[in-house]
């Protein structure tokens, strides 16, 4: 089974966002008890260091978890975070808009493209560039019936739902037939970090891994 296909059957990113690279491999090990097998880093454009932290904790998670968990980097915005997280060892690129030039540049090095949209218009055009899904967001804010309604005319697209999903409206977004979920700080926090919850993470990691087995 190839990449592509492994995503479509676990559908759950985790999305560490603002984690140090201190503490993503104890936080990578709660989701991996939970049977999480995707693992988003994201930039934090505006900050340097932080971005070199980002590349850091991908390094640190390819080297322990590469024949358990998939890794990837977040909120991609410019063709060199793209070149730097595969060098670092991304499997996939993670985008919270559509650029054409970013999603080329992941397809020219052999990784998973995912854009971000929020029209049709930018799901198509991200498509047609190249992407191999593609993540919507805010998605509480949209709801299931707006993925519903996308899917009707472009049933060509693989929907991630990224922002506010959770153990309330998961279900509600699977039946509607949502490719896959974009899940952060409803399952990895700042504070459950520094509160080392771990076992609260592996709790609802094992809780969204088990939910989306139920429509398989």
């Amino acid at each position: 089974m190839n990449i592509l296909d492994e995503l479509l059957d676990a559908k759950i990113i985790s999305i560490i966002r603002g984690v140090s690279s201190e503490y993503v491999l104890p936080a990578a090990a709660a989701l991996e008890r939970g049977g999480v097998q995707f693992v988003e880093v994201t930039y934090k454009p505006e900050d340097e260091a932080a971005c070199a932290d980002t590349l850091k904790s991908i390094r640190l998670l390819k080297q322990q978890y590469s024949e358990k968990m998939h890794i990837g980097a977040g909120t991609v915005l410019t063709v060199q975070q793209v070149e730097d997280a595969a060098e670092a060892g991304s499997e996939f690129i993670i985008s919270p808009n559509t650029n054409t030039a970013v999603i080329q540049r992941t397809k020219e090095l052999h990784l998973i493209s995912i854009p971000g949209a929020y029209t049709p218009t930018e799901a198509e055009a991200a498509w047609e560039a190249g992407a191999d899904f593609i993540k919507i967001f805010p998605a509480d804010t949209l709801g299931p019936a707006y993925f519903k309604a996308v899917m009707s005319s472009l049933s060509h697209l693989r929907l991630i739902a990224t922002g506010g999903v959770s153990e309330k409206n998961i279900e509600s977004f699977m039946a509607v037939g949502v490719s896959g979920f974009g899940i952060g700080s409803n399952l990895v926090s700042a504070d459950r970090i520094n509160r080392g919850a771990w076992a609260e993470i592996e709790k609802d990691a094992l809780f969204y891994t088990s939910a989306v087995k139920k429509y398989k």
